[in-house]
């Protein structure tokens, strides 16, 4: 059975094992062979990446049509309220068409968060807040581009959840081997 892995990608980190430029990818991480990553984080996002050798779990998770949701933290800039909350859930219109609705709710900053370094720019009259959204679909840069569209510009972007799999207690530049991840279906 190929293996399946969870990794909790830090911040500065490629979601990828190489680098023409030298900077630090999965392979400064992750030395087991043969597997790959199911999606994408951009460089400075962090959080949950799914790595695999099977091709059919790895398709199952990237492809949009799967609708297997992504949950992710988002710190905003300022307040968020409940217009942009809504206008999340029906849906963005970006530069390259309208997003799928998404599920997105305000929350308390998480208890499990670690510090991220380098730490997030603090203004001194700039509050900030944090979403929770879900997305069951992965155009380039998303989150991103959605709260900024609302007028709330995302700081910083942690994934938490690909489908069943969750990044829980995982820490920042640790992994662990999937055993069970054949019996795990699609799971919202």
């Amino acid at each position: 059975m190929p293996t399946t892995i969870l990794f909790n990608k830090p911040f500065n980190v490629l979601s990828q094992f190489t680098d023409q430029e030298g900077r630090i990818t999965l392979a400064d991480f992750i030395g087991v062979k043969d597997i790959y990553a199911a999606g994408r984080l951009d460089r400075d996002s962090e959080g949950l990446m799914v790595l695999t050798g099977d091709g059919r779990l790895n398709k199952r998770i990237t492809d949009p049509n799967n609708k297997m949701w992504k949950t992710y933290w988002a710190q905003v800039e300022g307040e968020i309220d409940s217009d942009a909350i809504a206008q999340l859930c029906a849906g963005v219109v970006l530069k390259d068409g309208k997003t799928k609705p998404a599920k997105a709710r305000a929350i308390a900053e998480p208890e499990q968060l670690w510090e991220r370094d380098p730490p997030i720019r603090k203004r001194q009259n700039i509050p900030t807040s944090w979403l929770e959204l879900q997305i069951a679909e992965g155009k380039n840069r998303q989150v991103r581009r959605m709260t900024a569209a609302v007028g709330f510009p995302t700081l910083r972007l942690i994934r938490c959840q690909i489908g069943p799999w969750k990044l829980e207690n995982l820490q920042p530049g640790k992994w662990i081997e999937e055993p069970t991840i054949a019996s795990h279906k699609n799971h919202n």
